[in-house]
């Protein structure tokens, strides 16, 4: 078996989150962060890179953030890659706006298609030590091939990014 590699895309709270635990489920956490000044919003521990790093087939990459003017050629870049699974936070009652910027730069639709989004297990989460829980059971249950509650249905209730 592969090494498992848990790329976060973007410094963020979430990322934080997400790669602290995604160590403890076994991967190796690297957060990807083009503006180098923003990379410290992160606390240390993880490796940062400032470009896309080589992703393999058992790599599982999470952009936590869609309103980076970066998102496009960050994800892109991502794309080009041959990762196992690739997603961008966001909520679900909106368009993600990564299509928009994938398709200003002549992105295959095929491409964007591999984009998953909403991204995480509905399990109502707003904060975001919630939100990486619920991303990282996402991702284990798709790696598992289990459906895990992907569904996300209008209600009264929390919908989760």
């Amino acid at each position: 078996m592969s090494e498992r590699v848990l790329v976060a895309v973007f410094a963020t709270p979430v990322a934080s989150f997400l790669l602290r635990y995604g160590k403890d489920l076994g991967y190796t956490p690297v957060l990807f962060e083009p503006d180098g000044a923003r990379a410290t919003d992160v606390e240390n521990g993880f490796d940062v890179v400032s470009t896309v790093p080589e992703l393999g087939p058992d790599a599982d990459v999470v952009v936590t953030d869609h309103n980076r003017l970066e998102l496009g050629e960050a994800l892109k870049a991502v794309l080009e890659r041959p990762s196992r699974w690739v997603g961008v936070l966001g909520n679900p009652r909106h368009a993600g706006p990564h299509v928009v910027a994938l398709q200003a730069l002549n992105v295959p639709e095929a491409q964007i298609a591999r984009v998953h989004r909403p991204v995480g297990l509905n399990i109502g989460s707003r904060t975001p030590p919630e939100i990486a829980v619920a991303t990282l059971a996402g991702l284990l249950a798709d790696r598992n091939d289990r459906p895990g509650g992907f569904e996300f249905q209008q209600s009264g209730a929390g919908l989760t990014p």
